[in-house]
């Protein structure tokens, strides 16, 4: 058994050291003891004995070994205690080797990409305080503890997104992103409040205990019932953190952030803790309908429509970025539909795809002399064989294709909403049907304007007057970091860039070995993980003591018949083949490479006949603009009468000011009896004196 408290903590607190020693000794805060190089090593080898330590903790589990425990007591409110502890069973296990191996690549890629910036070593502390904050997140046995490592994540996040703080738009990104998850978390900690009024604990096995007796109770002064409004408040939570519609709208603008931050942020940590925390509580959320129909209906929109605006991108980063609202959305959509391990199980393989594709559109960006937009891309093939040939392997498995690590995990979400008996399933169910072909149309899109067809990137204009520095590991982004606006959307380029020889214009090249070897040792589970995985955690065992479903919601066991029926993961990927997914992914793809190698005329000729749908599509169906224009000056405008009203005419006018003047009032009539003469005083003794002789002789009978 290797498992223990100790190692639990090692493997939480490695990370937080890193970030100690590279964030306090190597940024100027309390020296430069620990230099660029230096700063990347520690950061690197403690981040490294947490996924070490998380795959011995895995194996320990596997062999039937979990762990329920206490390691502080931080405060007592009466009887109930409030904890640090951890909780290490196979859904903690699992969520910790996927982000500590996530956050390990993410390390070692930064190294190339950010190998210029002048804050290297803050950045290194960041990432690593992020994978500390996440396990923290994914390790914790109570309600507490989730909340800390929730707000810690959603904190680094901000100082992530806003990590170039020179430039207007990734301070807007960064409070966007900030202000956003804030409205989520408000319902979060609503749901972990009732959650402790009605239970008293704060220990998840103590509240999943008490569940029958919670799904008996209503909210005070209503029929609603109680454990439905603390799942859909607990869920309103995960709608910000895992970027789900409305709250969807921070996510994009992330972008904003360096790459490296993107793959942490979109891939293994932050988004996928709602879809972590609802798959946690699913001994609640199976106990009210209500909530899982709220929870399906909101994932199918996400998949769907959030997919298609991808379609639209020309920022290669913002594409990826809206493939991974879509496949959120799935996630969510299994969580409604009951099925949780088929959530978590796609959680892991998006982590190591999605990941890839990041790192990989990272990768072209360096080799682009930091252009983004893939309009001036194209040929890319012979120029970068490794990144080409993993993003392609990532791109295969986002689009679910037979035997990749995707096909596994997004065909058993579409089967599961065929079988799930909620009200909004079957709604669910043709969305994400209608979504495999999106994400294909999307995904290849991309992939062709890239690395195949005409060579654009020699043949567009250049704007002088921008700075950006080749090979050196910064995005186009970071050739306005030091206050240059690129515009509202990202979109602008750096297009004077100097090749790695420092000439003008040059030709393409391969990333150094720092980014591709990430992005092979991410390509091997992007292929073979769902193979390996699917039919332990999905039809296995693996899960059972960590994941509750109620007979009343047969998905997984009508998944598990499929499964049987048609003999383990080969069979069941050779059946793929004539199933409608397989040929929504052929559809996509074989229109894609019509419209973008073969006939480019066709999408500007959809773009001018449709152009109400376009301006619809381009404005991310308004909800920014809503955002913005009704709820913030709505809110400005409360606020400013509130300041008015409230602010100057009641507290500055009349508490304040008000109280003054009344002093003032009574001091000017009381000074009119300060005279100075003594027979005054005696005077109004003698009259004081008989007032009080009356009372007593008269007020005490």
């Amino acid at each position: 058994m290797f498992s223990s408290p100790s190692l639990y903590l090692t493997i939480a607190l490695a990370p937080l050291l890193g970030a100690i020693l590279a964030g306090l000794f190597g940024t100027g805060f309390l020296g430069r003891q620990v230099s660029r190089r230096n700063s990347h090593l520690l950061t690197i080898a403690l981040v490294a004995v947490s996924a070490i330590g998380s795959i011995l903790v895995l194996k320990d589990v596997l062999n039937g070994h979990t762990f329920d425990g206490t390691v502080y007591t931080w405060s007592l409110l009466g009887q109930a205690k409030l904890e640090i502890g951890f909780l290490i069973d196979p859904l903690s296990a699992l969520m910790m080797v996927v982000v500590t191996s996530v956050s390990l690549m993410v390390h070692i890629y930064t190294i190339g990409y950010m190998a210029e910036d002048p804050g290297y070593q803050r950045f290194f502390a960041y990432i690593s305080l992020f994978t500390f904050s996440m396990l923290m997140l994914v390790m914790s046995n109570n309600m507490v503890q989730l909340f800390f490592g929730w707000e810690a994540v959603g904190l680094v996040s901000y100082l992530l997104i806003g990590f170039w703080y020179t430039k207007p738009t990734a301070i807007f990104a960064n409070m966007k992103a900030f202000l956003v998850n804030r409205v989520g978390d408000f319902g979060f900690v609503l749901g972990i409040g009732l959650l402790f009024a009605y239970a008293g604990t704060m220990h998840y096995g103590e509240v999943f205990k008490q569940a029958d007796k919670l799904a008996a109770l209503t909210l005070p002064g209503t029929d609603w019932m109680l454990l439905t409004v603390a799942c859909i408040c607990l869920f309103i939570g995960a709608m910000g953190k895992s970027a789900q519609v409305p709250l969807h709208t921070w996510l994009p603008d992330s972008m904003e952030g360096p790459t490296p931050i993107s793959a942490l942020i979109h891939a293994a940590t932050m988004v996928t803790a709602g879809i972590f925390m609802v798959a946690r509580f699913s001994p609640l959320f199976e106990l009210s309908n209500t909530a899982l129909s709220f929870i399906i209906v909101i994932g199918a929109v996400g998949a769907l429509f959030l997919g298609i605006l991808g379609i639209i991108q020309n920022d290669i980063k913002r594409v990826v970025a809206y493939s991974t609202l879509s496949q959120l959305g799935y996630m969510t959509v299994a969580l409604g539909a009951s099925a949780y391990s088929v959530a978590i199980f796609h959680l892991m393989t998006h982590a190591f795809f999605k990941a890839l594709l990041f790192l990989g559109a990272g990768s072209v960006i360096i080799g682009m002399h930091h252009d983004q937009d893939i309009r001036n891309m194209g040929g890319l093939r012979k120029y970068m064989p490794i990144t080409w040939i993993t993003f392609l392997i990532g791109t295969l498995a986002l689009v679910g294709t037979p035997f990749f690590s995707g096909f596994y995990s997004k065909e058993h979400i579409i089967e599961a909403t065929a079988s799930a008996n909620v009200w909004g399933a079957s709604f669910a169910h043709y969305a994400t049907l209608i979504g495999v072909f999106v994400t294909s149309l999307y995904s290849f899109r991309v992939y062709f304007l890239v690395f195949h067809g005409k060579e654009r990137f020699a043949t567009h204009d250049t704007a002088p007057g921008h700075d950006a520095h080749a090979a050196c590991g910064h995005d186009h982004d970071h050739a306005h970091a030091h206050g240059h606006d690129h515009g509202a959307h990202g979109d602008a380029h750096a297009h004077d860039a100097h090749d790695a020889h420092g000439h003008h214009g040059g030709k393409p090249h391969e990333s150094p070995w720092v980014v591709t070897l990430p992005l092979v040792l991410l390509a091997i589970p992007s292929i073979i993980i769902g193979a390996i995985a699917v039919d332990p955690l999905l039809f296995g065992t693996y899960f059972k003591d960590s994941i509750v479903i109620l007979t009343g919601h047969p998905a997984m066991a009508e998944l598990a018949k499929e499964w049987h029926h048609v003999h383990g993961w080969v069979g069941y990927a050779l059946h793929a083949f004539t199933t409608v997914p397989f040929w929504l992914v052929v559809a996509g793809a074989v229109v894609a490479w019509y419209c973008y190698l073969i006939n480019p005329k066709v999408p500007a000729a959809i773009q001018s006949n449709l152009a109400f749908v376009n301006k619809i599509l381009e404005n991310k169906y308004f909800f920014d603009w809503f955002n913005e224009q009704v709820l913030a000056r709505g809110l400005r405008a409360v606020g400013t009468s509130f300041w008015q009203r409230g602010d100057r005419g009641l507290i500055d006018g009349l508490l304040v000011n008000g109280s003054a003047k009344l002093v003032g009032a009574l001091a000017a009539v009381t000074r009119r009896f300060q005279t100075g003469y003594i027979y005054h005083y005696a005077f109004a003794m003698i009259i004081g004196l008989l007032v009080a002789i009356t009372y007593v002789i008269f007020g005490t009978k």
